[in-house]
């Protein structure tokens, strides 16, 4: 008499245990068939269009290469987000410590040109750290000492850390010999130095990183507090763990990464500081990145992979495909909110 329901109650946590890894590919494949709707509405062929999405991002060495570059910068600032969400802290500031580690790092490069580059890139790579590290502990300053959110706190923040170097490339630090709004060049020293082909330094960090945050969190009692007080504050506290260090320390490390991001990206594509142009919205896709991984750093390397696919796929789809640029933003949302609601339902049908 008792088995049956304890069947029928075991049932569904089994069809979410089997449906959640696949979530990921359930949603792009039920976003793609949508998607291909919109394409015929549009009067384009949707099997040509996705043909030249995918030759775009991985139709030979170069175009993957360029995907690998483009995910090095979702790579570090989702790790960074990985970490403080497992303290249950929701930075949402990884743009603006990207724009202030990348102004830390461009101060050092731009002021010790004489260096050689065995100094200078460590050098103007620890600048970003503090940089962007500096900037969140602002709102972590304010959440463990004034008990402000850090989601408004880190929010506000992104658009005082982008116009302070928006008035920075204007003024004090814009190049003499320029009329565009930027710094002087950096010189070769200072640049991230390239290791096969278009691959540079900074894709070897990404790597490297991703198992140092792994072990951070599951093999370190920084990583055990951390996710103790993401557990629960107040159990935290019965077993001698202080909230405010593990709080402070999930918003400073998380923006310490991100303005790593900052300057690796400027240092090796733009090889100066520019205004809002120097990111790709980075900031905000790696909550994307970090949320959709479920916060597994290893994860993390393919799901920032696959998004910065999707991105240059996209815009290979309408130059070559002449999709309007308007459809090939909405076939991305499409993609990214039929992934987040497939996950929403699998991890429902776990519960």
């Amino acid at each position: 008499m008792n088995t049956i329901p304890e069947r029928r109650a075991a049932r569904p946590i089994e069809i979410g245990k089997w449906l959640r890894p696949a979530a990921p590919a359930l949603g792009v494949i039920a976003a793609l068939i949508v998607g291909a709707g919109l394409l015929m509405l549009a009067k384009v062929d949707p099997v040509m269009a996705y043909g030249v999405m995918i030759k775009g991002a991985f139709g030979g060495p170069r175009q993957i290469q360029e995907t690998i570059l483009k995910a090095v910068p979702l790579v570090l600032v989702a790790l960074g987000l990985s970490v403080a969400l497992h303290g249950r802290q929701w930075n949402i500031g990884g743009e603006g410590q990207y724009f202030i580690g990348a102004l830390f790092g461009t101060l050092v490069a731009v002021t010790f040109t004489n260096w050689p580059a065995i100094l200078l890139i460590p050098a103007t790579l620890l600048a970003a750290i503090v940089g962007g590290g500096l900037w969140a502990a602002i709102p972590a300053y304010l959440k463990v000492r004034r008990g402000m959110n850090e989601i408004i706190s880190t929010l506000m923040l992104n658009y005082i850390g982008v116009l302070l170097v928006e008035y920075l490339v204007r003024g004090p630090l814009q190049d003499p010999e320029s009329f565009l709004p930027e710094s002087a060049q950096f010189v070769q020293a200072a640049r991230m130095p390239a290791l096969v082909g278009r691959l540079h330094l900074g894709v070897l960090l990404a790597l490297l990183l991703a198992p140092l945050v792994y072990l951070l969190i599951w093999r370190t009692p920084i990583g055990f507090r951390l996710r103790a007080v993401g557990s629960q504050s107040k159990v935290a506290r019965t077993a001698g763990i202080d909230p405010a260090w593990s709080i402070a320390f999930a918003l400073i490390f998380s923006g310490a990464l991100s303005g790593l991001a900052g300057i690796i990206e400027v240092s090796y594509l733009h090889t100066r500081l520019k205004g809002a142009s120097i990111s790709g919205g980075y900031g905000f896709s790696g909550i994307l990145v970090a949320l959709i991984s479920r916060l597994n750093p290893f994860a993390v390397l393919l799901v920032a992979v696959f998004f910065a696919a999707l991105t240059i796929g996209m815009d290979a789809m309408h130059s070559l495909a002449k999709v309007p640029a308007t459809l090939a933003d909405a076939l991305q949302a499409l993609v990214v909110l039929f992934v987040l609601a497939a996950e929403a339902i699998a991890r429902r049908g776990e519960q």
